[in-house]
Formats: structure tokens, sequence, C-alpha cells
């Protein structure tokens, strides 16, 4: 009868930022029966669930994930609950079909991470767990069959289509009908789960939705950290298309990607700003990583930062929503959070507070129509502040946590790391990792990653060529650290 703490040390998967997540190799059939049981059982302690009712279940489009669905979906049986089997679609999507119901859901996916990792996403009937909900599933113990069953992908349910309805309708219901009429949009589809449901949406507002390099190789695509190949591709498409905007996400469509008429991809935090304005939101919650532009734009009543990941978003969302008006969260990757239902010519949208790709993608490109204007044209309406980020893959997290805390215990250290690059120290912030503010007011923020062997450096400056000139010379000195 293994416990979950113990099972996450003996077996190498362990809670991440968004659930639990490890190598394929590591996720067996008995660790991902495992987390599910656990997960169940915490929300039957909680009181939020019991055994008889549905649980939704849906996946992205790894090699690995149909074998975990199955795994899963015998665990949730065995426990006494009943699947209802969304398919391969976006977490988004199997968490707002389920939510709607007041049922939990589980997800299984890796998100952006590669395809030799992936992970099982959990969500209570209200929204994503947080974290007294992993304490309280860590704390677990898990009675295993003996002995453990053949498990076969062919065991699953057969699939129900009404998540992928609802959220379709989600949008097509809420957005004015013909609203992107006459829009030229490319469509990146690679591996993403959401490929086809975008094409369907953008073309039932109107818009001419072009796919674009849909692959069966599952490709890692990182919304904070985009690969150069995709920046060539963005360039060379609205170069040979003449697009008004291309429009991606990641591998499970919890995370954006728009780029504008020349093919530029916007960083996700400044997405994240031009979707509030857009959909009147009066109080913002985002991660302390992101751009100082949303408070420096002054388009929102509060601001509130948190540490890095959705629970901690979704937890200030909460308590915003006691002050009274409407309130959203956006996190550095794009993905955008909805606390509130928003109204809108007596078109009714209802809270999301999960990340969400497909709500910024539609606001921005709608922005632009109202406006007149192209995306790269409400960027400039913005404060000039610019944002790089990027990573050193297989740093140990333990030597990054130890190198950041250094760092963050002496203001001479950080400047005889940094001092050369920025000068002399303004202020830090130690909400996550540790963010770096130098008195020619650029910043350095370093922190490790919540569910990979990485060491992630963001930076942001008056331009965008300082902002990315600081984030390489950043990384090759860090890079030295290993």
């Amino acid at each position: 009868m293994p416990r979950i703490d113990d099972l996450m040390q003996s077996s190498g998967v362990a809670f991440g930022t968004s659930g639990a997540r490890g190598t394929v190799a590591a996720m067996t059939n008995p660790v991902c029966y495992a987390y599910t049981r656990a997960f169940l059982q915490a929300m039957q302690e909680s009181g939020v669930t019991k055994p008889g009712a549905t649980v939704v279940l849906a996946g992205d489009l790894r090699p690995s994930t149909p074998r975990i669905l199955a795994a899963v979906a015998r665990a949730i049986d065995d426990a006494g609950y009943r699947v209802e089997y969304a398919g391969r679609i976006p977490s988004p999507a199997v968490a707002f079909h389920a939510m709607q119901q007041g049922a939990a859901s589980i997800m299984v996916t890796g998100s952006h991470i590669p395809d030799d990792r992936n992970g099982i996403k959990f969500n209570r009937p209200d929204g994503e767990i947080l974290k007294d909900d992993e304490a309280r599933i860590r704390a677990q113990t898990v009675e295993l069959p003996d002995p453990f069953p053949d498990i076969d992908e062919s065991d699953l349910p057969a699939e129900n289509p009404a998540a992928t309805t609802a959220y379709i309708e989600r949008y097509t219901a809420f957005f004015p009908a013909g609203c992107l009429e006459g829009a030229n949009i490319g469509v990146y589809q690679h591996s993403g789960v959401s490929r086809d449901l975008l094409v369907t949406i953008l073309e039932a507002l109107g818009a001419a939705a072009t796919p674009l390099a849909r692959s069966e190789t599952f490709i890692p695509v990182d919304t904070e950290a985009i690969r150069e190949e995709d920046v060539r591709l963005g360039e060379q498409w609205a170069h040979d298309y003449g697009f008004d905007a291309i429009v991606s996400t990641d591998g499970d469509g919890d995370r954006p990607l728009i780029a504008d008429e020349h093919g530029h991809w916007l960083r996700g935090d400044i997405v994240g700003i031009l979707c509030a304005r857009q959909l009147g939101i009066e109080t913002v919650v985002t991660p302390v990583s992101s751009n100082s532009a949303v408070e420096l734009c002054g388009w929102f009543r509060k601001v509130y930062r948190t540490r890095i990941g959705s629970p901690y978003v979704i937890e200030r969302m909460n308590q915003a929503l006691e002050e009274g008006g409407t309130v959203a969260g956006y996190e550095a990757n794009g993905g955008f959070l909805l606390a509130s239902d928003l109204c809108r010519d007596g078109r009714e949208l209802k809270a999301l507070p999960t990340r969400d790709a497909v709500l910024p993608i539609l606001s921005i490109l709608l922005a632009a129509r109202e406006q007149g204007a192209t995306i790269g044209a409400l960027l400039t309406t913005l404060p000039p502040r610019y944002t790089a980020s990027d990573r050193l893959k297989e740093f140990p997290t333990d030597k990054a946590r130890a190198r950041i805390q250094a760092l963050a215990a002496s203001t001479a250290a950080i400047e005889e790391a940094f001092g050369e690059l920025c000068g002399k120290v303004a202020t830090t912030d130690t909400t996550d990792g540790l963010r770096i503010t130098f008195e020619n007011g650029e910043i350095i923020h370093l922190r490790p990653s919540g569910n990979a062997p990485e060491l992630r450096c963001y930076n942001e400056a008056d331009s965008q060529e300082r902002a990315r000139e600081l984030n390489r010379a950043c990384l090759e000195k860090m890079a030295a650290w290993r």
C-alpha cells in the first residue's frame, strides 16, 4: 500500500506547478493508477465528490498518452466512479465541461515538455487543485490490486463529444457572429491537441483559417521559450501568405501563441494585458515574472503579483473576487484565467479559472478588428517595456536553487555576477526565485522550472533588442554554474 509521498521519491514522478509529471518510463501503469486513486480519495475526504459521481477524462496527442489514459480510467472505475471519456481535447475544454456538470476531471498531458515525459493534471469540480489539495493527495495511502492487472488502451470507454461541443459553443456564443469576417489567419497546428478546434472556431466566427505544419510527431512547443525554427517559420509564413495573424497553442492547448502580421510571436504576458483590456477586466492577477507594462499602462483598477504557477494565481483571484468587480489572471506563458462571469450585449461568458489559449487568441484578433488596426499596432498602445526569456536545460534543480539563494543573500554577489551587464542593484524580490531590478530599470529574474530540470531566466528592458541581448548574456554566465 504505497503512500504517495513515498511514491514520489521512489518513482521520480512528482508534483510540479501543473500536476504530477515524470518520464514516460517512470509513469508506469501502477504509478498512474496510484496517483489517480489518491486524487479521488483526497477529493472524497474534502467532501467535494463521492463514489458514483462522474469523472471526466481526456488527454493530449503524445504517443504515451493512450496507455496512461487507460490506467487512469481503470483507477477511476475501481474507485467506484463513472468515467466520461472526452477524447484527445485541450486541458481547458475538459475542465470547462466538467465544471459545468459539477464533476472532477483529469487530463493526461505533459503540456509543452518533450514527449519522453508526460503528466496527469487533476481538477476539482470547481477548478484546478490548489496547494492544499496537492498536500492532501501526497498524504494518501493507496491500495493497489494484487496482482496488478494488464491494462490496454483498447479498454478506454467510447468517446463522448460533449466536452468538445461545449468548448466550441463557449466562444461562438459569446463572440459576435461574423466578428472576424475578412480576417486571414494562419493556424500553426504542429502536434497541439487544439489544432482542429482552433480552425473550427475561427471559421465559425468568419475568419479564413489556413492550417500550417501539421505534425504526427510530437513537437514540444514552449510559449515561454519559442524555438528558433518557430521564429523562422512565423516570419516565412507571414511573408508567403500575407496573414493578419498566426495563432497556435502548446501541446495541451492551455497556452497561446499569437504572431503579428510580420510573423513575430507576441510575448505571453503582453497577450495577457491586451486580452484583459479587451474583456474589460478591472482586477488583474499575474505572477511576479510578468512584464511591468501591466502596472505602467494604467488600464486596470488593481494588479496583484504572485508566485509563478496557476495555483497561486487562482488563489489570489479568489481573494480578489471578494473585493468586487471583474477579475482575471494570466501567466507569462500567455495562459489566461477568467475568474468572473462576463456579459456583453446579452451574451454570457462563464468563468473558467484555469489556463486557456482560445480566449486570448480571439480577444486580440477581435480587438484588432474593432480598432481597425494590425496586431503590431495594438502593441504600440503599451508602454515600451520588452521581455525575453529562455532556459538552460539539464540544469539540476538543487544546484539552481543553491545558486539563487546565494545571490539573494548578497547584493555584492549579484553585482559581481551581473554588474557589468546592468550596473547597481535597486531592489530584489524573492516571491519566486530571484527577481532583480537594477538602477537602470532593467530586470533579471532567475528561477528553477517547477516541472523539469531547467534554470529559467527572464529579462526586461526598454527595447526588444536590449532584452534579448541581456537574456543571451545572462544565459552565457549561468551556463558556467552547472
